[in-house]
């Protein structure tokens, strides 16, 4: 593509060089750079990409997207000086790739908490409706049934791009995309089309990069605020936030409760840890899910599915086949008699969200042991929160290694006990080793107790010294039944 067509649809205060020079590529990474390449050079949060503009240059660009001018201007390198390079990048890519939204039904769910499972419901229920579908999600993008692996909740503007245009170009319909507060505020969805927007709920998370509520708040609510008139804005009306986020959207806003009136309202009928009894819009449903919180995020499924043209009751009957997404209060049973669940919880409204499910179910027929811990080099703050909550909704704690990253496990299991009084402690122990935390709680657990394994879920790594070693969770728990036997 001739860089002059790639940039029609950007602002830009300068050209130096042949505005007709051929683009072959594009990409935000100096690494990733190949002959005919244009670089862009984003000044992000953990360095600045203009300092790699000579090492793109070395490996073949041929055109520099920039905010400064270099002082090299070599000749045989077009230079684009505009004022965002962090806004261009997305409009750059989506242009480049064929505008791939336009060609597909592209829905986003943002919010703390849910977005994967209603993510995953959506691209599941689809499927079963006969239509190739993409996911992009924290567990795994998938292009219709290819499974293609994820680092991040959303990718950057030009993987994000590249994947949409492979579903576009294999005949995806619809594409079910998680989008994170970090995608919002680094603006990499910047250029994207959406049908519709779905969200979830507001507690605190990431604000180690957002460093406050507020500006958290802001990033969730920019997704909706930027959403066109032509797409629908579905927002869960029994969280505070939730009429915040769409006061200003100019998409037609519809909302959904399990608490009180509203488009899509929902009721639970009946309870176990097999599944649930929903009502929803006065239709009466079995879902194999336990949990509020779980008949909130299914309502919103439902919600999305018939506001993207799908019948009611059509949609109800592929509800009643799903089965729980991976390491969300994902359950496995000892044939000694008692259950574990592990759940990717590491919030502190998600793991009372859990626990409150576990309690409800359980109904004081059994002990609750959990196993928690919370991930280095983020949020502080929420480390005490997640101990105390753990320890007022549980008969036994124990306080573990998450993914220290490059913090020592023993300051992070610090923090957590910080927030403990001295009476929280007689129900708690810490074990740095989080295989050996889990198989402590197994060895305490009597028939009927329940142990919930939080932070990880699906996560199959412990991140340690910015190192990924191989570790699940639910791994080990099948491992120590297999064991028990």
């Amino acid at each position: 593509m001739r860089l002059e067509e790639l940039i029609k649809h950007i602002t830009i205060d300068k050209i130096i060089g042949d505005p007709n020079v051929e683009v072959t590529g594009i990409h935000i990474d100096s690494r990733q750079i190949q002959k005919g390449f244009a670089f862009v050079a984003i000044n992000g949060t953990q360095t600045n990409g203009h300092v790699y503009i000579p090492k793109a240059i070395e490996k073949g660009a041929n055109t520099i997207f920039c905010e400064e001018m270099p002082e090299e201007i070599l000749p045989n390198v077009t230079y684009v000086k505009v004022t965002d390079t962090g806004g261009v990048v997305g409009p750059l890519a989506t242009h480049f790739y064929g505008d791939p939204t336009s060609k597909i039904d592209l829905v986003g769910v943002t919010g703390t908490n849910g977005k994967t499972t209603i993510a995953t419901l959506l691209y599941n229920i689809f499927r079963q409706f006969g239509y190739k579908v993409g996911l992009l999600s924290t567990v795994c993008n998938y292009i219709d049934g290819e499974a293609i692996p994820t680092d991040h909740t959303t990718p950057d503007p030009i993987t994000l791009n590249q994947l949409l245009g492979r579903m576009a170009d294999e005949g995806c319909k619809y594409v079910f995309m998680e989008v994170s507060s970090h995608a919002v505020a680094q603006k990499r969805i910047g250029g994207l089309k959406f049908v519709g927007g779905i969200f979830t709920n507001l507690t605190r998370d990431h604000l180690d990069y957002h460093k406050t509520f507020e500006n958290y708040l802001k990033a969730k609510k920019t997704f909706f605020d930027t959403l066109p008139s032509t797409a629908f804005a579905l927002t869960n009306k029994d969280d505070k936030n939730g009429l915040v986020m769409t006061q200003n959207t100019k998409a037609k806003v519809y909302t959904y409760s399990i608490k009180s009136m509203g488009n899509f309202k929902g009721k639970v009928l009946e309870e176990g840890f097999e599944g649930m009894l929903l009502d929803f819009n006065g239709k009466e449903v079995n879902v194999q899910f336990i949990g509020r919180f779980n008949a909130s995020n299914l309502l919103a499924v439902y919600g999305a599915a018939c506001l993207l043209g799908k019948k009611p009751e059509d949609v109800l009957i592929q509800l009643s086949t799903l089965h729980p997404v991976a390491g969300r209060l994902d359950p496995c049973r000892s044939p000694k008699g008692y259950s574990a669940l592990v759940d990717y919880a590491h919030t502190p409204d998600a793991l009372i969200n859990v626990l409150d499910t576990i309690q409800e179910v359980l109904q004081k027929k059994g002990k609750i042991i959990t196993v928690v811990g919370a991930g280095g080099n983020r949020d502080h703050g929420k480390r005490p929160m997640m101990a105390q909550e753990a320890v007022r909704r549980s008969d036994k704690v124990i306080i573990t290694s998450d993914n220290p990253r490059f913090e020592d496990p023993q300051t992070i299991i610090n923090d957590m006990l910080a927030g403990l009084t001295n009476k929280d402690m007689n129900k708690v122990i810490s074990i740095i080793d989080r295989k050996e935390a889990i198989r402590t709680a197994c060895m305490l657990a009597q028939p009927n107790d329940v142990i919930l394994v939080a932070g990880k879920g699906h996560e199959n790594y412990q991140e340690i010294k910015g190192v990924k070693h191989h570790f699940d969770d639910k791994e080990i728990l099948e491992e120590i039944f297999r064991n028990e036997k």
